[in-house]
């Protein structure tokens, strides 16, 4: 019978040895995705404190949509939509900027912070990879921050529409305007499209980049960061009187000069806006951009296998 017990005892023991190694791929990628969240709840924090802010301001000036109303009926089909698009889009905007003010202080912070507070020591004795922890740090930036910004959007703009019709409502003013000049499902995906392409694959290698330097900067990751593109585009400037590097990289942090959309100079989520998915796929420099955000994130990888803490 001790025989026995002792053999079961064993036997469990050795199958909770075993669990962790066994512990699917993606399994630890989603367990590593949520300690990022757990760690840095400013990441959905953030966002849902700029929309209530602009919920806030909304309700303040709300008392002026009826007359805005009325001034709008008067103006040509496409000013209309402006005037009455113009809340919709501000918290579009407010959500962008904020997805890319996350994104960049994340990354930054993302492998630096954990060696500068020693906490490398513990996540390095878990049975989780550096290839692992690297691409569920990039995941931010790249995954949940679009999702994030366009699910606040989405939820920000709903509730706008609703207090606008209740407003327009309780001073006799129609609401009929917001929901035939309005499609919110059709503002809504190309938002969506929009956040994609242009606010996380164009910028991919910058963010990438930003995960590099915070894996191997010892001290002020913000200046290694920053120093060398501008050093490159000033040598550029001084050598050749040209400009190209910087505003490639501007280009790539504002999301400019990319062929996702046509849509001249008005909001992304304007009815004129004609998708074009296919050109921007097709785009060499979408895929040039991809393939240094992989050399970028390696070198990440590589050296957060091989730097201690700070």
């Amino acid at each position: 019978m001790n025989t026995q017990a002792n053999a079961t005892t064993q036997t469990g023991i050795q199958s909770q040895a075993i669990a962790p190694a066994a512990m699917s791929g993606s399994r630890l990628f989603y367990w590593s995705v949520r300690r990022e969240l757990w760690e840095n709840r400013w990441i959905y924090l953030a966002p849902l404190a700029i929309g209530g802010l602009f919920l806030f301001g909304f309700l303040i000036t709300a008392f002026h949509l009826p007359a805005r109303m009325r001034a709008a009926m008067a103006l040509d089909p496409m000013q209309r939509y402006d005037v009455i698009a113009q809340p919709y889009d501000i918290a579009g905007g407010l959500m962008m900027a904020t997805m890319i003010l996350i994104g960049v202080f994340y990354c930054l912070d993302a492998l630096y912070g954990e060696r500068r507070d020693r906490s490398i020591l513990f996540w390095k004795s878990l049975p989780v990879s550096d290839v692992t922890t690297v691409l569920a740090k990039a995941s931010i930036p790249l995954v949940i921050l679009p999702l994030l910004a366009f699910a606040v959007a989405v939820v920000v703009q709903g509730i706008t529409l609703l207090v606008s019709s209740a407003v327009l409502l309780a001073s006799g003013v129609s609401a009929a305007p917001l929901w035939t000049q309005l499609s919110l499902p059709h503002m809504s995906l190309l938002l969506l499209y929009h956040l994609i392409t242009v606010h996380t694959l164009a910028p991919a290698p910058l963010y990438a980049w930003l995960l590099l330097v915070s894996a191997w900067a010892r001290r002020a990751p913000f200046l290694w960061a920053v120093l060398p593109p501008v050093a490159v585009g000033a040598l550029e400037k001084l050598i050749f009187n040209t400009n190209y590097f910087a505003l490639a990289v501007a280009q790539r942090f504002t999301g400019g000069g990319t062929d996702a959309v046509t849509h001249g100079d008005s909001f992304p989520t304007h009815p004129m806006t004609h998708l074009t998915p296919g050109i921007f796929l097709s785009s060499p420099g979408l895929w040039i951009g991809l393939a240094i955000t992989a050399v970028f994130l390696a070198g990440a990888i590589r050296l957060r296998r091989y730097r201690g803490p700070i």
